[in-house]
C-alpha cells in the first residue's frame, strides 16, 4: 500500500507522541502505515505513507537518491547568485549537501494560503525558489538557504519522484492511494532481493526518517 498525503503545515510527521501539535493520525485512519521520510511540522505538502518496508527503504533511503522537489519562499531577493550556490552545494559545516537543481521562480498562484500566514517584514522584500534534492538531512534546505543569506519563511514539498503534489489534486490535509509505478519506482528495479521484505515498522521508519 502507499498512500499520498498533503501534510498540513503544523503537523507533526508521526502518528503520536505529540501532545500539543496534529498529527498524521489526524488526518488519515488507516492502521500500520508508516511516512517513508518526514517533514517537519513547519514544513507543508508530499508525505508517502506505506506498510511495506522495501518501499519505503526505496523512498527514504539516501542511497536511492529519490529526487524530491520544493518550493521555498525565503526573505530576500534571491538571485542567480543564490540559484548557483544551491547547484553546486553548500558547507554546512557537518556535511556538503549533494549538487542540486534550483531556479527562481514567481509566486506560485496554485499554491494555497498558509494558515498561520508567514511573518512581514515590510522592509525586506521575499522570493521563491523550486529546489529538487537527492538527500534529505536534518532540516538540511532551511539550513541551506539560511548559510547563504536567505532564511526559509515557507517550505513546501510539491513533488517526489514522478509524483506531483496539483496533479494528484490533494487539497491540505487530503490523501489518496496511489500506485508505487505512478512514483517512479519498482521493486525489482531497486531490491531484487526485497519482494519478502517484512512491512514497514515503527522502528523502521525511526531509522529511515528524513527531515527538511
Amino acid at each position: 500500500m502507499l498512500i499520498a498525503l498533503n501534510k498540513p503545515y503544523g503537523t507533526v510527521c508521526q502518528f503520536t507522541g505529540a501532545l500539543d501539535k496534529p498529527t498524521l493520525g489526524q488526518w488519515l485512519d488507516i492502521p500500520d502505515v508508516y511516512p517513508a521520510g518526514r517533514l517537519d511540522s513547519d514544513s507543508e505538502g508530499l508525505v508517502l505513507l506505506t506498510d511495506q518496508g522495501w518501499l519505503q527503504a526505496a523512498i527514504a533511503h539516501p542511497a536511492q537518491k529519490l529526487a524530491k522537489r520544493y518550493w521555498v519562499q525565503v526573505e530576500g531577493q534571491a538571485d542567480a547568485r543564490a540559484r548557483a550556490l544551491i547547484e553546486a552545494g553548500i558547507d554546512l559545516g557537518v556535511f556538503r549537501t549533494r549538487p542540486a537543481c534550483a531556479r527562481l521562480m514567481a509566486e506560485p498562484e496554485e499554491l494555497w494560503p498558509r494558515v498561520p500566514p508567514i511573518r512581514v517584514r515590510a522592509q525586506i522584500p521575499t522570493s521563491w525558489l523550486e529546489v529538487t534534492l537527492t538527500e534529505g538531512k536534518n532540516r538540511q534546505l532551511r539550513r541551506m538557504t539560511a548559510a547563504i543569506g536567505y532564511p526559509t519563511l515557507r517550505l513546501v514539498r510539491v513533488g517526489m519522484g514522478a509524483l506531483d503534489l496539483f496533479a494528484l489534486d490533494l487539497a491540505p490535509g487530503q490523501w489518496r492511494r496511489i500506485d508505487e509505478k505512478d512514483l517512479g519506482i519498482a521493486q525489482n528495479d531497486l531490491f531484487p532481493r526485497a519482494k519478502n521484505a517484512a512491512p514497514a515498522s515503527t522502528s523502521a521508519a525511526v531509522r529511515s526518517r528524513s527531515r527538511h
